[in-house]
């Protein structure tokens, strides 16, 4: 039997491959990611990809040496030229993602082209799971560098099952809309059988952002992705805790702790440590302990403040002239507050190793975390991790997604300088009790949720999702092939088309969906295929469809099928039997609604009303539209009336009549055996569907659950697909 392997994608690989006096040189990762999957892949038999390094300064006999011992350890190494890292990784991975899911939007460049390349190193990296995948392999994909990733594998591993963290935060769906590949990001992502974040609060951004841009509803921690459930979940990443809290009692980082404190001169000590990055509040935090010294009475003890900024991301610019800033700020408050006997700042712009680190943490009275965004923030965890002692006071801004977790901290809102020199203080001057009380709960939290355990959960709901289901067949060839290979078997087709949605786009009003001339030639030619009977059914008036199509060979139905025209020159006509005396109690509700919900509108057909809210607010439109449906089914529960669902609109029209009727008299009216066509893209386009016999062509557009056996994107596609069957 085949054990099942975690495939591990990443942007970088747990090692970089260096240049070395006697060659290849691995040098291994610190950050947390490779912390906590180190482990189950080398205890497992799986593979790790993603980018070793640029690789510089190695001959092509190294290099080779280099590939060789990667794969030894697993690894599969994704190339990418000098001119990718600088597009793909730095001017659209932190170029434009960084920032926008950072809630800075104000850094974003004037002009973006590097989505293509983005694009392109997703489906490199794609190419390579899949040259090694087997079936039962778990697939686990991290981060924003590679948001396309779990739809390209998808689209050819339907059975594989895929999970997605994101490791950073998930913006507003009011944020998230400015970028201008927002739906393709977001369809990128619902590729995965499981999507992962930090926090609750990322989680429902992005189920804002899914209805917002793609109509999709979650249903508290799952959607429905075409056939497929997407499940998502907040599970905040944890750190290996062991490991710290043996850093925390090493006799000599304990050692080391002693002599920061001996060279702070009997200073209280506030540790800030982070990547230079614009996100992480320094110059903010710079600016609260300049304000913290200027209010402080001068007999107080003084203060120093130790700052670690690790510099990354030195080539992208916005970088450079934010580590320059940061300098300026530094030499500014000790040239102000500094004395020769003593320097409040202690500024290091560099790495430390862990035990260096540890040394910090332990030496440390106050630790500032300060981000403006982040989407975790390890560093507030590992400091509670070391400090064994169960001393120090941890300072956290409530913008970092720990927050959530370590309710135990004070916390603060970086933005507020004279608050957060306040809060400071308050750690400063707060007694042994209460340090003890706070801290002894966050470490006792930490040392049940370390990254091994986030691991294992993550892996747990993974394979707790529902099976990957193979659904619909995809695409304009594959419906075309479908289509011509059951033409063979008659000698003549029926083919049933929806109109909004299917043939064009939707607008914003009815009337501004007319059909564009290509759109008319399209359907005259199809009309005048040998063998080929073409109906347009939909949901529109039946004045709309004569002034559109009145003077083309096809079967026209209106309203759901309410009304018909059979053929060109013949009259319309209704179905019988119907008379809607229900509709002055219908029109006056609807307008009612329409006059308090901006952007909805009543459209009054000669049979049935419809409410559009195509143009209202997504999340506010869905509750609206749950409690209209409701309250019209209990106004007319006692009538033979149906109240209708379809893609942005709520129809109220006779009962008994739908698509499907349309769909079974002209069959029945056929009498021969003959194909069937049909297309639809919402709700009441399933009563065709289902009409039809089981070997039907059946093609649903667009997202969402359907018992059509194909589907296409949109209405792009759908020409597409007509074009080719009449060439």
């Amino acid at each position: 039997m085949t054990t099942s392997r975690l495939l591990i994608v990443s942007n970088r690989l747990p090692v970089t491959v260096v240049a070395g006096p006697g060659g290849a040189v691995f040098e291994p990762s610190t950050g947390g990611l490779a912390t906590g999957l180190r482990g189950p892949h080398d205890q497992g038999e799986g593979l790790w990809f993603g980018w070793p390094g640029p690789m510089r300064g190695l001959a092509k006999p190294a290099r080779a040496a280099a590939e060789v011992g990667l794969r030894n350890r697993r690894f599969v190494p994704i190339r990418l030229s000098r001119d990718e890292v600088e597009r793909y990784y730095n001017d659209f991975s932190n170029g434009v993602l960084w920032p926008t899911f950072h809630y800075l939007i104000d850094r974003l460049p004037l002009q973006t082209p590097d989505w293509e390349v983005y694009r392109q190193v997703n489906e490199r990296f794609a190419e390579a799971v899949i040259a090694e995948y087997r079936p039962g392999d778990r697939i686990w994909v991290h981060d924003f560098h590679l948001m396309l990733l779990p739809a390209l594998l998808r689209e050819r591993l339907p059975e594989a099952r895929i999970g997605f963290f994101l490791h950073v935060p998930f913006p507003s769906s009011e944020v998230f809309r400015v970028l201008p590949w927002r739906d393709d990001l977001l369809r990128g992502l619902l590729g995965a059988d499981l999507i992962g974040f930090h926090t609750l609060s990322y989680l429902r951004h992005f189920a804002a952002a899914a209805l917002r841009m793609l109509g999709l509803e979650t249903e508290i921690d799952r959607l429905q992705v075409g056939s497929r459930e997407v499940r998502l979940a907040a599970m905040p990443m944890g750190i290996d805790t062991a490991t710290f809290d043996q850093l925390g009692r090493d006799p000599a980082v304990i050692a080391e702790a002693q002599t920061w404190r001996e060279a702070a001169g009997g200073a209280r000590i506030v540790l800030g440590i982070d990547r230079l990055d614009y996100t992480k509040g320094i110059l903010r935090r710079l600016l609260t302990f300049h304000r913290l010294l200027a209010r402080r009475d001068p007999a107080a003890p003084r203060v120093q403040l130790v700052q670690v900024a690790v510099t990354s991301r030195a080539e992208v610019s916005e970088y450079q002239t934010f580590k320059r800033s940061v300098d300026e700020q530094v030499g500014r408050i000790n040239g102000e507050f500094g004395t020769p006997e003593f320097t409040p700042i202690r500024y290091m712009n560099r790495a430390l190793d862990a035990r260096a680190v540890a040394a910090l943490y332990r030496a440390a009275d106050v630790m500032l975390v300060t981000p403006l965004r982040d989407g975790l923030n390890l560093v507030a965890k590992e400091f509670v991790a070391t400090r064994v002692d169960d001393d120090g006071v941890l300072v956290l801004s409530e913008f970092a997604g720990a927050a959530a977790e370590m309710v135990e901290a004070l916390q603060f809102n970086p933005y507020d300088i004279d608050r957060a020199a306040g809060v400071i203080e308050q750690a400063l001057a707060m007694p042994p009790a209460e340090r003890r009380r706070r801290l002894a709960p966050m470490r006792d939290y930490l040392a049940r949720t370390d990254v091994h355990a986030w691991v294992a959960a993550f892996l747990r709901e993974l394979d707790r999702a529902p099976p990957p289901q193979v659904g619909p067949r995809r695409g304009v060839a594959t419906v075309v092939a479908a289509v011509q290979a059951a033409r063979q078997q008659v000698q003549r087709t029926c083919v049933f088309l929806d109109y909004d949605g299917t043939l064009v786009g939707f607008a914003a009003r009815p009337e501004f969906a007319a059909p564009d001339p290509e759109l008319l030639a399209l359907l005259a030619r199809l009309a005048a295929c040998p063998g080929l009977e073409v109906h347009v059914v939909s949901g529109r008036p039946r004045e709309f469809l004569d002034r559109w199509f009145g003077d083309l060979p096809l079967s026209l139905h209106a309203e759901h099928g309410l009304v018909s025209r059979p053929a060109r020159g013949t009259a319309w006509t209704p179905v019988p039997g119907v008379e809607p005396d229900w509709r002055p109690r219908v029109i006056a509700l609807l307008e009612r609604v329409a006059a308090h919900i901006p952007g909805s509108f009543v459209e009054d057909k000669s049979r049935s009303i419809a409410w559009h809210y195509r143009q209202v607010e997504p999340a506010f439109a869905s509750s609206v539209a749950k409690e209209l449906r409701l309250h019209l089914l209990e106004l007319l529960g006692n009538l033979a009336v149906a109240v209708v669902e379809g893609n942005r609109v709520i129809e109220v029209r006779p009962q008994g009549v739908h698509k499907g009727q349309v769909v079974a008299r002209a069959l029945q009216e056929a009498g021969m055996p003959v194909g069937v066509l049909v297309i639809g893209d919402d709700r009441t386009d399933e009563d065709m569907f289902l009409a039809v016999p089981a070997d039907a062509v059946t093609v649903k557009v667009g997202a969402g659950t359907s018992v059509a056996r194909f589907v296409l994107d949109d209405a792009a596609a759908v020409r597409s697909a007509l074009q080719a069957i009449v060439a």
